[in-house]
């Protein structure tokens, strides 16, 4: 999973980026700091994964992973070029989904390119620039296929839906906010439209703010309101705390958040989001050689999971032998629970669960 942290320049993006990945990218007080996308890997926090290291005594312990990518700010006109907009547009091409951070604190130390905070200019200026070039994308698109439904009149509800789609950009809105049918789906599927991409508003606040009422911060409550009506995951965040507790052990990070009264990081809490907004869940694999987490998509069925492993694991699926991370827990090994009929031997229409443990049985 790759997912592009964007927003305009100033805003905390690569202070952000630098917290939860520890890659070092650069961070300054001036536009277009970050010129060349950063990227970064992080371990998806997982305890389900410790405590079955402890049972197992693995050799080894993988967790599943997400690619950050810090993208270049962007400003009004990328479109059409200004700024770094060509080479940003492309770059947000290229991920599953986007975090968009959006200034929400207010410090005369820190330039904001348009000379003040407004949370709603900001996600405005950046939703008009993508929608901007899918109009573009689109138009071509429509030549295309109103050519082609000269020769084939099937192609004409296509054209319908793509013109439909286009007059919903040009009222500005997003692509993701466009309500269509099945057939709706598949047309829009073979175009790659930057504002159908799903999105998390990461509302970067003061310290102060973050660690008293959030609620109380009134541009966190002008995010929220615009997150609900586009369909986007927000998440408040403070990039100098993260900032704080990268630079710390894993035991010293859990003292800091208690001090701070904070449940969990922010990287927790962005991957919780970013796995809800795209319908992701985790199913396990434990023993001795290795204990790993794999990511798999809501509704896959056992065969398609088994793939993820390896393409044979798919291809010559026989059946799964499965049971549930918490009744694994509390039998405390495999073979009590087997004793106890709680490890299930499952087909090929087997739908995955998430935390379910695996072992799968093939034959090429």
């Amino acid at each position: 999973m790759k997912l592009g942290i964007i927003g305009l320049p100033n805003v905390g993006k690569s202070t952000l980026f630098n917290a939860i990945t520890n890659a070092g990218a650069q961070s300054a007080n001036f536009p277009f700091c970050t010129i060349e996308p950063n990227v970064g890997v992080v371990a998806v926090p997982d305890e389900r994964l410790n405590k079955l290291a402890e049972i197992h005594q693995p050799d080894k312990v993988t967790p599943a992973t997400i690619e950050f990518v810090d993208i270049a700010g962007l400003v009004k006109g990328a479109s059409k070029g200004e700024g770094l907009g060509n080479k940003f547009l492309s770059n947000i091409r290229e991920v599953d989904a986007v975090v968009h951070v959006v200034r929400c604190f207010e410090n005369d130390d820190i330039v904001h390119v348009e000379g003040s905070v407004d949370p709603a200019r900001d996600i405005e200026t950046i939703n008009i620039e993508l929608i901007f070039s899918d109009m573009e994308i689109l138009e071509r698109r429509i030549d295309k296929v109103a050519k082609m439904a000269k020769g084939d009149k099937s192609l004409e509800k296509d054209v319908k839906i793509l013109k439909d789609l286009y007059a919903h950009l040009e009222s500005g809105n997003n692509a993701r906010t466009f309500e269509t049918d099945e057939e709706g789906e598949r047309v829009l599927s073979e175009v790659a439209l930057l504002s159908s991409k799903p999105v998390i508003y990461a509302c970067n606040m003061s310290e102060d703010d973050f660690s008293s009422n959030i609620d109380d911060n009134k541009y966190y409550n002008i995010v929220k309101g615009i997150a609900e009506t586009e369909g986007a995951a927000v998440i408040p965040i403070c990039a100098g705390i993260e900032e704080e507790i990268a630079s710390l052990d894993p035991e010293e990070q859990k003292i800091f958040l208690e001090e701070l009264g904070i449940e969990s990081s922010g990287l927790d809490r962005l991957v919780s989001a970013c796995y809800s907004l795209l319908g992701l869940i985790s199913y396990l694999t434990a023993g001795k050689p290795e204990v790993r987490a794999w990511t798999i998509t809501q509704g896959t069925k056992a065969p398609g999971a088994a793939g993820k492993i390896h393409t044979d694991f798919e291809r010559g699926f026989i059946r799964a032998e499965v049971i549930g991370y918490d009744d694994f827990i509390a039998c405390g090994n495999m073979q009590v629970a087997k004793e106890k009929g709680l490890v299930r031997s499952e087909g090929k229409e087997y739908v995955m669960k998430d935390g379910d443990i695996v072992l799968f049985r093939f034959n090429v």
